[in-house]
């Protein structure tokens, strides 16, 4: 399948704009945000009953209270969030790429927004590049379900309409399988972009082509030039 021009591009956040500098710690919340997922399925399987969130997330009174693993991990870590992650290499020239050619942008993350992923956009400088963002504390049901996705979407000052093309960028097997599970809500056309290698193994897994899948942003960036000015 060959990539359309994009007119909204949605992006994960940790390991796919900003690396981290100690990147166990990335892989110990991806790992919890994993095991939390399939716990939910298993439940929904043996109570025949649909979990609307990870069994670790705090419900009182009908409503999200805490976010118990993902505050536990960055109470631990409380450094300033230049010690935590950098930008990854490349990636502002493909923002400033794509906010030269007029194509909207969102941030996703199944990350905590306050006290960290605000932290992140505001200390590089990247929030004027984002229309919309969406952070864990915004949504009950995190990637690999759609849910995320489609909020931020839903959030654009004008919502997609059956003209636009959408891609999504993440580095994680979850974030193929959420913008695979978006598409049937939609208008148009939504398209997963792989960032590395777990994520090029789930395109691959549906077939998706290796037009799909990138390995550093100065590749993306050589791809979108040569995508935008052929169109």
């Amino acid at each position: 399948m060959t990539l359309l021009k994009p007119t909204i591009i949605l992006f994960d956040m940790d390991g796919t704009i900003v690396r981290h500098l100690h990147p166990w710690l990335l892989h110990a919340l991806e790992r919890t945000d994993d095991f939390t997922h399939k716990c939910a399925k298993l439940f929904s399987k043996i109570f025949r009953r649909k979990i609307d969130a990870p069994p670790l997330v705090e419900f009182r009174g009908g409503k999200r209270r805490k976010l118990l693993v993902h505050r536990a991990m960055h109470s631990f870590r409380r450094k300033p969030v230049e010690e935590i992650v950098e930008p990854c290499p490349g990636v502002y020239d493909v923002l400033d790429l794509l906010s030269a050619n007029g194509v909207r942008m969102g941030l996703i993350s199944n990350g905590l927004g306050k006290g960290y992923g605000h932290d992140v956009l505001k200390k590089f400088e990247m929030e004027k590049y984002f229309e919309v963002t969406v952070f864990r504390e915004d949504i009950t049901r995190p990637k690999p379900n759609p849910d995320p996705i489609l909020q931020a979407l839903q959030a654009l000052k004008n919502p997609p309409e059956k003209t636009d093309h959408i891609w999504y960028i993440g580095d994680r097997h979850k974030d193929i399988k959420a913008a695979l599970a978006a598409d049937i809500h939609l208008p148009c056309d939504i398209q997963p972009v792989a960032y590395t290698l777990n994520a090029a193994i789930a395109v691959l897994e549906h077939n998706l082509g290796p037009d799909h899948i990138f390995m550093a942003w100065p590749d993306m960036e050589a791809k979108l030039q040569k995508i935008l000015s052929d169109s």
